[in-house]
């Protein structure tokens, strides 16, 4: 099996259509079984789409609309002859034009999704609000697979802390899972929120692979961080994590000019796991 995480920031960045070219020619030859997206977003005054294919909502009165990300990647790969399932939620309002949302696409027919509340914020028009969005598929219906965008530690309105105690308290009820995405907690700094999800049993995918390559998924300094770093040799924030010990084939970073073009300010995580017979 094969998973990819990439914070898309969609629609905002430089040279957006090249971008989502080079993003789709390489999902095309990769074909990872889950991809999960955040920072997925489409510009509120857009029209709607009329049909979606692939589309599963995850919620009721959700619409996509002309030039929401993931509906464009999904329909180019369609026509290159690769088919997706997808879902998208958006949770609020980003940069005052944009419905900013994350995402999930999978190989094999969805058969559930989840949606869960992780800031104490529930508020579209307040940038801080957060959720997570999960899916179960056909292929691992035994499994779920989480597109995940915390908050930041020391954040006085919205903590970490609180954030991954609501996960925590909603995915009680599921054995195997796996958390990808952004979670703005550095594997390099201890005692906060990387630690914290050690600690309470995760695996972090990178230290379990048998091959990896240095891991860091920022190069510089980014929205969000400006204001908490001056300078940065990189960050390892973007990451998988697997509720339960599982071996790891690889684990390795995409986009970022040299494993593939840049196409985001983060790069991506490929992960490479052997399927549990259990």
């Amino acid at each position: 099996m094969k998973l990819m995480t990439l914070n898309t920031h969609s629609l905002v960045e430089e040279h957006y259509s090249e971008k989502l070219e080079s993003f789709v020619q390489a999902v095309s030859e990769e074909q990872p079984d889950i991809i999960a997206l955040q920072e997925v977003n489409q510009t509120i005054t857009e029209m709607p789409v009329k049909i979606a294919q692939g589309y599963i909502p995850c919620a009721e009165g959700i619409t996509i609309r002309q030039d929401n990300h993931i509906y464009h990647a999904t329909e180019m790969l369609k026509s290159r002859g690769i088919c997706y399932f997808w879902t998208w939620l958006p949770l609020k309002k980003g940069y005052d034009k944009y419905d900013e949302g994350i995402a999930l696409m999978s190989r094999s027919p969805i058969l559930e999704t989840k949606i869960v509340q992780t800031s104490a914020i529930n508020d579209y028009n307040n940038w801080k609000t957060r959720k997570i969005l999960g899916i179960r598929t056909e292929a691992t219906p035994e499994e779920w697979f989480f597109s995940v965008h915390y908050g930041w530690w020391d954040d006085p309105d919205e903590t970490f802390q609180g954030q991954w105690q609501r996960t925590k308290d909603a995915l009680t009820d599921h054995s195997r899972m796996w958390l990808m995405g952004d979670f703005n907690s550095p594997a390099e700094v201890r005692g906060e929120g990387y630690d914290m999800i050690r600690q309470d049993g995760w695996h972090d995918c990178y230290l379990l692979a048998e091959e990896k390559d240095c891991g860091i998924t920022v190069g510089h300094i980014i929205d969000g961080w400006k204001d908490k770093i001056t300078d940065t040799n990189g960050m390892r924030i973007d990451q998988i994590w697997c509720s339960e010990k599982r071996k790891i084939i690889s684990s390795e970073i995409i986009f970022n000019g040299t494993n593939r073009s840049i196409v985001s300010d983060h790069y991506g995580v490929i992960v490479n796991y052997e399927r549990s017979k259990g």
